[in-house]
């Protein structure tokens, strides 16, 4: 199809894109379009005017943040894949970022276009939440700093206002006692996942002293597996036996609900014994 008529400006900067986001009552901002793009075409997004954030060469970085590693909302998830800090501190989210989609997507796709669409389906969200990671966003008043456990609301829904640009994303240095893994099930490879989960843990003694356990796809947000956690951290033989427990995923044509309660039990359990052997 073709999308609905709609004006289009290029911003020069954050503040710019923020000026021209306040002047119509329905405008969109466009990153790398690989989540827009197909809502526009088929219509289910039709906004007054798009507003091209992708030559503000600013937010596209990978830093180091001391404790952190920071990240620039328009880094490519190609440039996230690749990036040697990310890769050396905080290997979690590079690996995922070369999982998402096909070459062509991971070269035009940004991870803050990611996190402010919103889709609970997506990976990097499940990962940002799983690290406590923190996101940073420019409105009209200035900038304000969102935790990962409150950045994501609703399905398509974030903290993100429709006057607001996201900035920056930055997750913490894991250490050489932290043990990771994501893993997710799709039906063909570029599939968005059916079910994924993510595990952090710091390992002790043969278990894990700390634990944070994602899903992805169990509800109209990325949710934390809090029984699950509580379980690993006790020591309990399986902890994946409680990973659905509070979740509401959603029954579609990749599976039902029951079906996917099984799935999250399955990825945990496996997600879960790589942390630890990793």
């Amino acid at each position: 199809m073709i999308p609905a008529p709609f004006d289009y400006e290029v911003a020069d900067t954050v503040e710019h894109a923020v000026a021209l986001l306040g002047e119509r009552e329905d405008a969109k901002l466009l990153a790398g379009g690989h989540s827009l793009i197909p809502l526009l075409r088929l219509r289910v997004a039709r906004p007054m005017l798009l507003v091209d954030l992708g030559r503000v060469e600013s937010l596209s970085y990978v830093r180091d943040a001391g404790d952190k590693i920071a990240i620039g909302a328009l880094t490519r998830h190609h440039d996230v894949h690749t990036a040697p800090l990310l890769q050396e501190h905080c290997p979690l989210v590079s690996y995922t970022a070369g999982l998402i989609g096909d070459p062509q997507v991971r070269h035009r796709g940004t991870i803050g276009g990611s996190l402010a669409h919103g889709d609970p389906a997506s990976d990097m969200p499940a990962i940002l939440l799983a690290l406590d990671g923190e996101v940073d966003i420019v409105g009209p008043d200035g900038v304000r700093t969102v935790t990962a456990a409150d950045f994501f609301r609703g399905v398509f829904e974030t903290a993100a206002g429709p006057h607001d640009v996201v900035t920056e994303i930055r997750v913490p240095k894991l250490t050489a006692d932290h043990g990771w893994s994501y893993l997710k099930f799709r039906h063909r490879s570029q599939d968005w996942a059916t079910v994924g989960a993510a595990v952090v843990a710091k390992r002790s003694n043969g278990g894990a002293a700390e634990a944070a356990i994602s899903l992805v796809n169990m509800g109209a947000t990325p949710l934390r597996a809090t029984a699950a956690e509580t379980a690993l951290v006790a020591g309990e033989a399986d902890p994946a036996a409680v990973a659905a427990e509070g979740t509401e995923p959603p029954s579609d044509t990749s599976g039902t609900a029951d079906y996917r309660r099984h799935l999250a039990r399955i990825l945990v359990r496996r997600a879960v014994a790589e942390a630890l052997a990793s």
